[in-house]
């Protein structure tokens, strides 16, 4: 059986990250990738986060990011490209970053010429709209799409998440969406799909705020009294004996556990320290109860101790200490390039058991040279499957049937990205024991008495979605959702690996129930190894990774980026299940696919664990600066207020925006030192800096600085509030990225769409998410036949249900 992807041709103009990642997830999964730079290579070449020397050398990361792709120079005009462009299925151009220096694409040109091509485009802002043309780089960005504003200690300086995840996170979007657009241009239907850098950040950094504040307001809200002002988690990261350790209490349970955790048992019923807000707003008082115990215990006792009482904890490591995780070693997750120089993660998923492809060397600069072309396809190789579509169905996976056992929100957001694009999703959960997510809403209780249809994660995750409850633990509801699996052709979860064990419903048995079904299994992380059946959610993972050890003042502990592998999880898992899916379409038969929540993480994660192993450098927490640009950080501005600072975002990326900001800030002598004249020197004087530009900005009013500032090319942005993006950000408002759907609870709340703009779609949000068991009739007796009787008694006898069980 050809690799999943055997016989895909992608043309890739991109460099830096988020292309290159995009294309990187295809070559590894079969895809033939061309990579054209201009003559002097991808600008990721001589890049080392860390400035180490590299002996004339392609860097690790760049590298990583390239390896088993091919290489040849020229622009899009010249003829050779032009012959690669005719033969290829999807082409890729990402640029506008600061960092960046990939090449930009005629888009309608391209698809005139070539009708059943799909383009991908990644950019700071998406090709349309005011701020297209705009100067960015993620540190910006992250202020503008309202990340920045709400992470970090009450009254302190609040802080970027580190990492560039936001780029790494929009090459997973990317290359799903791209991916699954190729399945309609198998049919003559080219594509284009434009994602937007800031609304990649928007969605895996702030949590649906801007929603969440409508629901709680019951509208916009007050302007002055609607930002959600910088916090923390707690318990999260906290100091033990010996490092740190990170925890997650996103239930009720799971706090209440961890009060057991740290011999507290008594304070169980206090109702305030059991709500998020309660403990934040006695901090002090809280970190005082858990600190003598966390302190006076090893990392490892306490992880132990923890996982006992299913409590989801995590070693927080960095790019050394993760790659000896006894997981990740057992599972052998990382290892050596080709050429023995660093190590790097495995590609996140198994299919059948595989991996991806032996590591491969990464292409010198133009190596191909201009005779270069796509190889053979594999014979009778296209993408598609046997579905139930109709004719004129316009989205690609129209006729796809997915069983969707999946909750929270990694696992959704996966099998959402499937409905979006025409998948027939039917979402799984039972009256006894709904969704997890589901059941949020109950911080919506005083505003909505049906709360459980009223969580912010839920209503966006499952949108386009059927919902159907079933009870497993009864035979009748086991035996129902087993007729279901032989009538689709996908089955989906994310529990832990023991529940769907102790069911009876593997692998071994959801293909005996249809041997044409892929099942896809997102098991926190994996099915195997000593964490087999450990829980982990978002935050475990951005613990665990090295994501939150760069992230956080560098006078601080480190802090959790808060939400971005959620989903980046479901990002990864899509893409992989439809690599899965292109192979079964080839070989006739379903599979089984692992995709696990870590190992997403730690591909995204990946810059730190490549930058030791290759020189011997830690990354560490910065605040808010950053290698890539000097100065940079946040500016307090004369229209602030002691408890609601006006903080001005600045990210000075070149040596030209240094003589720029020089010209503003009227050619002081302290700013033509030679030595600040590139940026190595600026980092090195970056406090005696910032303490002007402090003095500089405090004088000016925000707004004046930032029309100042953009007019001269330099990128500044105002740290925004995510609570008041609809009204406050044009660029947002003009690709219509906030959509609103008539839901039967809480009315039509604006809701992002996804993250990318796809030619002639104007939403993606078709249906609102279903209300607890609102497709039972439909599903039950459209698809298996039952009568209305059968309906009637089966929610009797609490097989199905509409209501959460014990309210």
């Amino acid at each position: 059986m050809p690799q999943g992807l055997a016989g895909i041709r992608v043309l890739d103009f991109s460099d830096q990250i988020a292309g290159p990642y995009a294309s990187k997830l295809l070559v590894d999964a079969g895809a033939e990738v061309v990579k054209v730079e201009r003559p002097e290579g991808d600008s990721l070449r001589g890049w080392s986060a860390s400035g180490a020397e590299l002996g004339g050398r392609d860097s690790a990361l760049f590298t990583f990011l390239n390896a088993g792709k091919r290489s040849v120079v020229g622009t899009p005009s010249d003829a050779h490209v032009q012959r690669l462009l005719a033969d290829a299925d999807l082409v890729i151009e990402a640029h506008g970053l600061e960092s960046d220096g990939g090449q930009a694409l005629d888009v309608p040109a391209l698809l005139a010429a070539h009708p059943g091509l799909v383009v991908l485009s990644i950019t700071p802002y998406g090709l349309q709209g005011p701020w297209a043309q705009r100067k960015a780089t993620e540190f910006t960005l992250q202020a503008e799409c309202g990340s920045i504003g709400m992470r970090g200690l009450m009254g302190h300086e609040p802080i970027q998440a580190g990492g560039r995840i936001a780029e790494w996170a929009a090459g997973a979007y990317g290359a799903a969406g791209a991916l699954a657009a190729l399945y309609g241009a198998g049919s003559g239907r080219g594509a284009h799909l434009d994602v937007s850098l800031l609304e990649t950040a928007n969605f895996v950094y702030t949590n649906f705020s801007e929603s969440m504040n409508r629901m709680m307001n019951g509208g916009p809200g007050d302007p002055e009294h609607a930002f959600l002002a910088p916090t923390v988690e707690t318990p999260s990261i906290e100091p033990t004996a010996d490092g740190y350790v990170g925890f997650c209490t996103n239930s009720r349970q799971q706090f209440s556990d961890f009060l057991l955790l740290i011999e507290r048992p008594d304070l169980q019923e206090d109702e305030v320290l059991a709500q998020v807000a309660g403990r934040l707003m006695r901090f002090e008082e809280w970190t005082g109860i858990m600190q003598p115990w966390l302190s006076s215990k090893t990392t490892a006792e306490i992880i132990e101790l923890a996982s006992l009482l299913r409590i989801p904890v995590a070693p927080v490591c960095n790019g050394e200490t993760v790659r000896e995780h006894e997981q990740l070693v057992e599972r052998g997750v990382y290892g050596p390039d080709a050429e023995d120089r660093f190590v790097q993660p495995r590609r996140p998923y198994l299919i059948d058991g595989e991996g991806g492809p032996p590591p491969r060397r990464a292409p010198a600069v133009g190596e191909s040279g201009v005779e270069a072309v796509f190889g053979p396809r594999p014979e009778g190789r296209s993408l598609g499957f046997a579905g139930r579509g109709e004719a004129g169905d316009d989205l690609p996976l129209a006729g796809l049937r997915v069983l969707d056992l999946t909750a929270w929100w990694a696992g959704p957001s996966s099998t959402h990205l499937l409905a979006s694009f025409g998948a027939d999703v039917i979402h799984v959960e039972s009256a006894g024991r709904p969704d997890g997510m589901r059941m949020v809403g109950g911080m919506m209780a005083a505003h909505f008495p049906q709360w459980w249809d009223a969580s912010v994660h839920f209503m966006h995750a499952n949108s386009n979605k059927r919902g159907l409850t079933l009870d497993l633990g009864k035979e009748e509801g086991k035996a129902l959702l087993e007729k279901l699996i032989a009538e689709c052709d996908a089955v989906v979860e994310n529990f832990t690996p023991r529940v769907l064990d102790n069911f009876g419903l593997g692998w071994e048995r959801v293909r005996e129930l249809n041997p044409d079904a892929v099942m896809m299994r997102m098991p926190a992380f994996g099915l195997s190894g000593p964490w087999r059946d450990n829980t982990g959610f978002a935050q475990t993972m951005e613990q665990l990774s090295g994501m939150a050890w760069v992230t956080g003042h560098v006078d601080d502990q480190p802090r959790i980026p808060r939400g971005p592998c959620d989903p980046i999880a479901g990002m990864h898992g899509a893409f992989a299940f439809l690599v899965a899916l292109a192979g079964r379409s080839h070989a006739g038969r379903g599979s089984h696919v692992e995709s696990t929540m870590v190992e997403s993480a730690l591909n995204v994660a990946a810059e730190p664990v490549v930058e030791s192993s290759a020189y011997g450098a830690l990354l560490a927490r910065e605040g808010n600066r950053s290698p890539l640009a000097a100065p940079q950080g946040l500016y307090p501005c004369a229209d602030g207020e002691p408890l609601a600072p006006s903080w001005l975002a600045l990210s000075v990326a070149s040596d030209a925006q240094w003589r720029a900001l020089r010209s503003a800030l009227g050619e002081p002598e302290w700013a033509l030192d030679p030595a600040l004249d590139d940026r190595r020197g600026r980092r090195a004087a970056h406090d005696a800096i910032d303490e002007k530009l402090r003095e500089w900005t405090a004088a000016h009013p925000r707004a004046e600085l930032v029309e100042k500032l953009r007019g001269l090319g330099i990128p500044a942005s105002a740290v925004a509030s995510p609570c008041r993006l609809l009204e406050g950000n044009p660029q947002l408002r003009a690709r219509r990225y906030f959509e609103a759907v008539e839901h039967p609870v809480v009315g039509p709340m604006p809701l992002p769409g996804q993250p990318f703009r796809w030619s002639g779609h104007e939403a993606w949000l078709r249906s609102p998410a279903p209300t607890l068991g609102q497709h039972n009739e439909e599903i039950l007796c459209g698809i298996l036949g039952l009568s209305a009787e059968d309906l009637q008694r089966l929610e009797s006898e609490g097989v199905i249900g509409s209501r959460p069980e014990g309210l």
